[in-house]
């Protein structure tokens, strides 16, 4: 997020004095790293949480199109700094892997039917396959395919539009522009404080290999830190994060780099979140592109730790704790009983359990290819009410900005980094919103669509996606046989 704000800023304003701090030594390595996150180009395609079956058994898609739409303007940009220098390798971060939705049961498969026909509708998604033809399946997938018991029904939504995205790949390429491009970035330091200086900010900023400490004055700051964006924004004291809490939730994935089983599995496969738990641990075999080798995925299994980072601090979590989010963290512990179950479950797994979950997507899984990786920390948001005692947890991404717009800090995990761009786009309209109307030109040469629903405008959309397809090198799954 932050090097993506960066490279915004520097491209609309290339003047402006832009110091980016970074507690540890080198760039991406907390959240953004390859192996601390699904690296799925979250664009609504596969993710069932985001087409929930309603009552009446239609299927709700309004989420899956604010999502893919999010999703569309961070691909616009990324085609622009291809084409401008900004980015200079875009195969090692981005890949195209197919995005599918796999279900099982009678039930489940024909809520995967009615699923597509509700998204084929929209141009976002009008190449949504269905599939429940048991050969086509194991053509498909054959992994999966393998030992399976086709006389439970299976489906799938498929589509070939997906992508597998290497964060920590962009975000350093994004950095490097900045640094060639005039920005300072100041590694293996730490900001221990932030306090109002007239009309901006005093940062206290601390080497953590000298210890020796400096202060930067500035006029606008973005706290893009992860799991310890609340901590920090509570050090600033701003009236709008008032009452806001989290809870950190660690990660973990099994994976796999034997030939045999990766050549054998070319795409991004998400089920259903098992009950009681939340959207974002609905389990999913993927495909992944590190260094341009291939590896396979499957999780998340939630650990446990109160580290807001993954190199953080077991004080983390009491430190955040404070009089006027007590009631907010209080309130949704009473109420979330079915995720602390959730999570004490996933705490007692044991390694062969693990591979147990992998065989309801892959029944032929052998346990000898798979390792046990410890992925990176997420800090679900607890949002106070509005009004009352409690909170709310928020399982979605959220940007908490100061009324004078001269400090915004972004809070929440999912889905997180694929929509980096729109959500800078957010922090540089809410924060800078003089600037931000003499930006418009500039900001829609890079991102067509800027303004425009791209559902509502089959047209544009498909400019810009052939475009982007083009400028990107997605035309052809990166993988074949899929």
């Amino acid at each position: 997020m932050s090097a993506t704000l960066g490279a915004l800023l520097r491209l609309v304003e290339p003047d402006w004095t832009i110091t980016v701090i970074e507690r540890l030594d080198g760039a991406a390595a907390e959240s953004s790293d390859p192996w601390n996150n699904a690296g799925t180009g979250h664009s609504a395609l596969c993710e069932l949480n985001y087409t929930p079956q309603q009552p009446d058994g239609s299927i709700d898609i309004t989420k899956a199109i604010t999502v893919n739409e999010q999703f569309q303007v961070s691909r616009q940009f990324w085609a622009h700094s291809v084409q401008n220098n900004v980015l200079t390798d875009v195969r090692s971060f981005l890949n195209p892997v197919p995005h599918v939705s796999f279900v099982a049961g009678a039930d489940r498969v024909e809520y995967l039917r009615k699923r597509r026909d509700a998204l084929a509708a929209n141009p976002l998604f009008a190449t949504t396959e269905f599939i429940n033809d048991a050969d086509e399946f194991a053509r498909r997938l054959p992994y999966m395919a393998t030992g399976r018991d086709f006389s439970e029904p299976v489906g799938l939504n498929w589509t070939t539009e997906g992508t597998d995205i290497d964060f920590g790949s962009l975000t350093k390429q994004l950095l490097n522009f900045g640094v060639r491009s005039g920005t300072s970035v100041l590694f293996g330091h730490e900001v221990r404080n932030l306090s109002r200086d007239g009309d901006g900010w005093s940062v206290k900023v601390r080497n953590r290999r000298t210890r020796a400490t400096r202060t930067i004055n500035s006029r606008f700051v973005f706290v893009g830190a992860g799991g310890d964006a609340l901590p920090l924004l509570q050090k600033a004291g701003i009236p709008e994060a008032k009452g806001y809490g989290g809870f950190p939730v660690g990660g973990q994935f099994l994976r796999a780099s034997n030939p045999a089983v990766t050549s054998q599995h070319q795409a991004k496969v998400y089920g259903f979140p098992p009950l009681g738990a939340p959207p974002m641990s609905a389990p999913h075999l993927d495909t992944r592109i590190i260094n341009g080798q291939p590896w396979l995925l499957f999780g998340p299994f939630a650990g446990w730790s109160p580290k807001f980072l993954k190199h953080g601090k077991f004080t983390d979590l009491p430190l955040s704790v404070k009089p006027n989010n007590l009631g907010s963290m209080l309130g949704v512990g009473m109420t979330q009983m079915d995720l602390t179950a959730y999570l004490i479950r996933q705490l007692a797994l044991s390694e062969s359990a693990r591979v147990d979950a992998l065989r309801e997507f892959a029944p032929s899984a052998v346990d000898s290819d798979w390792n046990l990786i410890v992925a990176g920390q997420r800090v679900q948001v607890i949002k106070p009410k509005d009004s009352g005692f409690g909170g709310t947890l928020e399982f979605g991404t959220a940007v908490l900005a100061s009324n004078d717009g001269t400090i915004a800090g972004l809070l929440g995990a999912s889905p997180g980094a694929s929509t980096a761009v729109p959500a800078m786009l957010d922090v540089m309209s809410r924060c800078f919103p003089k600037h931000y109307r003499q930006w418009l030109p500039r900001l829609t040469e890079m991102i067509p669509s800027l303004g425009t629903k791209l559902s509502d405008e089959p047209k544009l959309f498909d400019e810009v996606w052939n475009w982007t397809q083009q400028t990107l090198g997605l035309q052809a799954p990166a993988v074949e046989g899929a």
